[in-house]
């Protein structure tokens, strides 16, 4: 018989917790999982805020007196993007650990780590370079949230919601990467929203974002104490959730977060840097006039977290391979149209103003273009998140028979298991964000704009393959294995 409320015992743990009961479900569970959706939202949302501060900053550094290359500011926007993934695995392992809450707690107050640094280091201009780098790194804490927040809700929704669920909570963290790129140039004073609203004339203060950053991680942190749960179920060892290591689609799925998540949070990171080396007007712009990179940068992470939702929605009415690979097919041709206006462009435009006005005639197509990468990315990321959970539902139904206590068991199992997954695949994925920006800046090539295009015919490739993979993998249903193939399944 289903409980009115949860069984709890102290610091807000939930002893009994089954989202696949129908009955449960409706009387307990949704409200419960919305509300620690809710406030997961929030706390992703922050930490990708923190994790994304540099590919903004970095932008206004030489405005306020630091003299950094192109390849440097690149590994400012980078760096973070590493640590960020490679946190993702241990965030991952500690939801199990600690308990989601519990854990939301502390990376959420980890925050302040990055935040306080950044504001010390750019008030300084005699900060030596690598310092910057080091605490550039530390803004990878906000990266790893994602993982254990995606692995967290998991255990919260039943299969049929996961994927819409799990869209919602990674939209709503995805979208900190757009409002931070939107709002640090007003709060520090560098840019107006879309130059409607006149920028500060007193300087840029870089630090005052820090210090909005660093209040709002104390907020995440005390809502997720007051607001939200820890589920015993959702215990395991470490030893347990690395079993997936050794499955095969962990890797196959990871390999395809590289080409959309990857994607997205490497292009994010990146873009407000192309736009100012590729599109140049003179430093400060005027305000209403050229190609100012603060004015629009935050425009791709909007449409890549917009879409995000509606790639899971899609995903659990059509399936995530035939989703996913409709995205990857939509980031080949975009790709491809974004070169093709780079293709247009003069190189070293700050040499001649005549060359910078006629490059800046090609900025609508190529942001247009880039827009469009943007959402295929986020509807990718939304099906591949439906299809991890699915695989391992799958595998575990394929086992055992219905209505029995094996496959309830198989079942719970293949959720823990399927959450571990996430963090894998999360961290695997993430290295995109790390590789996309130093593909930008190859020192091997002097001219900034040729390593951008090298690079973005690289990425069409790897699009191409990864569309191959997910049709050869997960939709190709030859006879001979038809009935063990997880293409028959609606992955």
């Amino acid at each position: 018989m289903s409980m009115q409320t949860p069984t709890r015992r102290s610091r807000r743990w939930i002893e009994d917790w089954r989202p696949e009961d129908p009955d449960f479900w409706e009387t307990t569970g949704r409200q419960v999982a919305r509300r620690n959706l809710i406030w997961s939202i929030f706390a992703e949302h922050l930490g990708f805020s923190v994790w994304l501060i540099w590919s903004v900053s970095s932008a206004f550094l030489v405005a306020t007196g630091f003299d950094y290359t192109p390849q440097q500011l690149f590994l400012l926007v980078a760096l973070p993007n590493l640590v960020g993934s490679l946190l993702r695995l241990p965030y991952t392992f500690a939801v199990p650990k600690f308990g989601g809450r519990n854990w939301t707690m502390a990376s959420a107050a980890l925050l302040l780590i990055p935040t306080l640094g950044f504001a010390y280091a750019v008030q300084r201009p005699d900060t030596p370079y690598w310092v910057f780098c080091l605490i550039a790194a530390t803004a990878g804490l906000g990266g790893g949230n994602f993982a254990s927040s995606m692995a967290n809700i998991n255990f919260f929704y039943p299969s049929a919601k996961k994927g819409a669920a799990l869209g919602l909570n990674a939209a709503g963290g995805n979208l900190g990467v757009s409002l931070i790129q939107l709002f640090l140039p007003v709060i520090v004073g560098g840019a107006g929203i879309f130059g409607l609203v006149k920028a500060s004339e007193g300087g840029i203060d870089l630090q005052r974002a820090a210090w909005v950053y660093a209040g709002l991680a104390v907020v995440a942190t005390l809502a997720a104490y007051f607001f939200m749960d820890n589920l015993s179920t959702a215990k395991s060892s470490p030893r347990e959730q690395l079993q997936v290591v050794r499955k095969r689609q962990t890797w196959i799925m990871a390999f395809l977060y590289i080409g959309t998540f990857g994607s997205f949070i490497g292009y994010s990171a990146a873009m407000p840097l192309l736009i100012k080396l590729n599109f140049w007007v003179p430093e400060p712009a005027p305000l209403g006039t050229g190609i100012y990179f603060a004015y629009f940068a935050f425009l791709g992470a909007l449409v890549g977290s917009a879409t995000r939702p509606f790639g899971g929605w899609l995903a659990d009415r059509l399936g995530g391979a035939k989703v996913t690979l409709g995205a990857f097919g939509a980031m080949v041709a975009f790709t491809l149209a974004v070169l093709w206006t780079l293709m247009q462009l003069t190189p070293n435009p700050t040499a001649d103003p005549a060359i910078a006005s006629a490059n800046q005639s090609w900025f609508p197509w190529f942001l247009g273009f880039f827009l469009c990468v943007f959402a295929a990315t986020g509807i990718g990321n939304g099906s591949t998140y439906k299809m991890i959970p699915a695989i391992w539902r799958t595998e575990a139904e394929r086992a055992t028979s219905p209505g029995t206590p094996e496959r309830t068991a198989a079942l719970l199992a293949g959720t823990k298991q399927a959450s571990a997954a996430i963090g894998v695949i999360g961290a695997v994925g993430a290295i995109g964000g790390f590789l996309i920006p130093m593909a930008f800046s190859a020192p091997w090539v002097a001219d900034p704009m040729s390593a951008t295009k090298g690079a973005f015919v690289v990425f069409t490739a790897f699009y191409v393959v990864c569309g191959a993979v997910t049709w050869a993998v997960y939709l190709r249903r030859p006879a001979e294995v038809r009935a063990q193939s997880l293409a028959g399944a609606g992955i």
